[in-house]
């Protein structure tokens, strides 16, 4: 149901201005030829010279159908960590079959042993597992010395790494800006909005031009095969935050420029190119910071600048999936509604800690902050290797065995860009368990099939999807971090209700009416396999049921099979929308409103708290409620601890020096968020939080009551007694 807002004074006379201050002025190369050169010329430094044991080709090849692109400190690091994994296990398997002596040596750490384990690299059996396509990995940092604290992280993996993986690209932009962005998002969205708006050939660095093209000019055009572009970044920190919603929105406003451009034939001939639409999924994959411990105190900061990003996201994701204005939209305002991704992942740095606590069985009594950068590397790492991996459905099953299984055939997907697209928007948690696959003898038909019933190897499909949903944990046998990647509700009142969940036979009644559970929109679930391994149709059908028994009201359910990505058997569950109503989204924005919007006497007590909790809650959105408590736009000083009217012109002139066009000109008080950034949050929440699905029931023509129909009985003959 989508509530209208009540029209007021202030909002009539600031709808103009902010339209106004929302004109988006990237740069984007027109030049078709030019892109294709500069495509070409990244394409050769991507792409090593044949090896003597592949096949030459006559062609260009592809570029990877995944990019990753890590922003920031820790989002630079976590991309860095899953490049390295990749890359060392597709190695590995290069090596092994080519019967090359010297394998790679790898890192002794628990992402790698996660990597050994789940691709079998410690055994020698006769499972083999796909070889692992190689995404291309950008790493960006407002840091002068990214180059160099990149070469120091990698060498625990491998001391040719960085030489050796060409399709890892370091932005370096350091002519832009070199110090950081001083914890302060809106500092990293302004430098970054520098960098996206300044033509690339003015840029001294030459590979940014190249970047450039394929990140932003090229992305959904036939020479640019990515599909798939997934930003990494630490949500509490100023560089990643800031800058990562910038190069998305970047992105999307070339694509969607692109989209609404209609070229001349004789221009897609004379380049043999198509630009028309072919869709691209792009996600952000955020870490959010702690909430509270207590054993560490987490800066404030860091929740303020969390807060910003998600209401920030949540602004845009309302302008362009559910406000009404959309029904009269046009090309040009189409454009102007853009958000930088389809959707944002979500991964707690709390979940982390009670990974750790859980691993060392609740004797942990303090972590410190590089403990949960770990875990939550290997998380992610875990993540988007499956998704990685997940590049094709298995053909193993037929249309029988789905049916048997109550799915229906059309459901199952590969992910690939338009099924994510269609599938997945707005926020996004993560769900994930894997089991060990015994190496038993093969069936008669050449398969291992799960029986799920006696046999110590046998698949305890409740228990893996209970354990999925479960409070982060280590798991033992396979090294892997289990999970829900966001909480619904506070850990201790989760722990409780997972508890009865459990003890009740797994009755969804104990958690269903979880605002996380309840109001979910989609799910996407990923069924990973050993090859040469079948599921039996009721283990299947014991996953649909689980899933439609807790996610009572999604519109869509996906699922994706996939054979010979892993020697364990992995599910991953996308949720999709609802996590934006979990305890710690909901404590992140008012955290920010409070501090940056609030007018003096409402920033220390708990009004604001409760009258935002009944916005959300209440029949009618009553803005006035808002306009009475807030400021009209955020106070940037209310974070940082110095002079910020100082600290504004010094950029501002920065960008005046390094884009002399006067009309290009922006400045940070265009991008500070307004009132109805908190507005348009509020309605995307109280959306979500309304959010349910009618039930299919028979209707019938015939009005012919039970007693009134004639049943004909079945009755014996004679001859039968015999």
């Amino acid at each position: 149901m989508i509530v209208k807002r009540k029209v007021s004074q202030s909002a009539e006379k600031a709808e103009p201005a902010n339209t106004q201050k929302q004109l988006y002025n990237y740069f984007t190369e027109k030049d078709i030829s030019l892109i294709l050169k500069n495509l070409d010329a990244l394409r050769d430094e991507v792409y090593p010279r044949v090896t003597s044991f592949e096949e030459e080709t006559e062609y260009n090849p592809n570029f990877p159908s995944v990019c990753l692109i890590g922003l920031g400190r820790c989002g630079s690091n976590i991309a860095l960590d899953v490049a390295c994994l990749v890359h060392n296990a597709r190695n590995f398997y290069l090596n092994e079959f080519h019967n090359e002596q010297n394998k790679v040596r790898e890192r002794d750490n628990r992402p790698i042993k996660w990597i050994q384990r789940s691709l079998n690299i410690n055994q020698h059996n006769s499972i083999k597992p796909v070889f692992l396509m190689e995404p291309l990995v950008m790493l960006g940092d407002l840091d002068k010395d990214i180059e160099g604290r990149i070469r120091f992280s990698s060498k625990g993996f491998d001391n040719n790494f960085l030489k050796d993986y060409n399709k890892l690209k370091i932005m370096d932009l350091s002519e832009v800006h070199a110090g950081g962005a001083g914890n302060a998002p809106i500092l990293g969205q302004y430098l970054a909005k520098i960098i996206l708006n300044k033509d690339t050939d003015q840029f001294t660095n030459q590979d940014w031009k190249f970047i450039h093209s394929y990140l932003i000019d090229s992305c959904g055009i036939k020479a640019n095969q990515s599909r798939l572009y997934f930003y990494i970044f630490s949500a509490g920190g100023g560089t990643g935050s800031g800058m990562a919603s910038e190069f998305g929105l970047a992105q999307q406003y070339s694509y969607m420029n692109k989209t609404f451009d209609i070229k001349s034939e004789r221009d897609l001939a004379s380049h043999n190119q198509s630009f028309v639409f072919e869709p691209i999924f792009t996600s952000g994959i955020c870490i959010l910071p702690n909430i509270s411990e207590q054993y560490v105190e987490t800066s404030e900061a860091l929740h303020i600048n969390a807060g910003r990003l998600l209401c920030k996201y949540l602004s845009e994701e309302w302008n362009f999936s559910y406000s009404m204005d959309n029904e009269n939209a046009t090309t040009s305002n189409m454009i102007q509604r853009i958000r930088p991704w389809n959707a944002m992942m979500l991964i707690s740095n709390d979940i982390m800690r009670y990974a750790e606590q859980n691993d060392d069985e609740g004797g942990i009594q303090f972590i410190d902050v590089n403990s949960m950068e770990r875990h939550a590397n290997q998380y992610i790492s875990q993540q988007i290797f499956n998704i990685l991996t997940a590049q094709a459905v298995t053909t193993d099953y037929d249309e029988n065995y789905f049916r048997r299984a109550g799915i229906d055939i059309g459901e199952t997907i590969r992910l690939d860009a338009n099924d994510l697209f269609m599938s997945l928007a707005g926020p996004v948690a993560i769900a994930y368990a894997e089991s060990v696959v015994a190496d038993d003898e093969l069936g008669a038909d050449g398969k291992k099939l799960f029986s799920g019933t006696g046999e110590e190897s046998s698949l305890d499909i409740d228990d893996l999807f209970f354990r999925s949903i479960d409070l982060p944990h280590f798991n033992k046998q396979t090294q892997a971090i289990e999970g829900i990647s966001l909480l619904p509700i506070e850990s201790s009142q989760y722990r409780v209700a997972l508890k009865n969940y459990k003890e009740s036979g797994y009755d969804a009644k104990h958690l269903k009416g979880l605002h996380f559970f309840k109001n979910c929109s989609s799910v996407v679930s990923i069924v990973s396999l050993p090859k040469d391994y079948k599921l039996s149709y009721m283990d299947l059908n014991k996953l649909k049921m689980h899933l439609n028994n807790l996610f009572p009201n999604t519109t869509l359910k996906r699922y994706a099979l996939v054979i010979g990505a892993s020697a364990n058997l992995s599910l991953t569950t996308l949720i999709a929308k609802s996590p934006c109503l979990s305890d710690d989204f909901l404590t992140l924005i008012v955290a920010y409103i409070k501090r940056c919007f609030a007018k003096d006497n409402y920033r220390f007590d708990e009004t604001i708290d409760s009258k935002i909790i009944e916005l959300i809650k209440a029949p009618e959105f009553d803005e006035t409620i808002l306009e009475s408590l807030l400021l009209d736009f955020e106070n940037p000083a209310k974070i940082l601890d110095t002079n910020w009217y100082a600290i504004k012109p010094m950029y501002e002139k920065k960008y005046r020096e390094l884009i002399h066009d006067s009309k290009q000109f922006t400045s940070i008080n265009d991008i500070r968020l307004t009132l109805d950034s908190v507005k348009n949050a509020i309605l995307y929440l109280r959306e979500i939080y309304r959010h349910r699905i009618s039930k299919t029931k028979v209707i019938s023509l015939n009005d012919i009551s039970a007693p009134d129909i004639d049943i004909p009985v079945m009755v014996k003959s004679d001859s039968n007694k015999d």
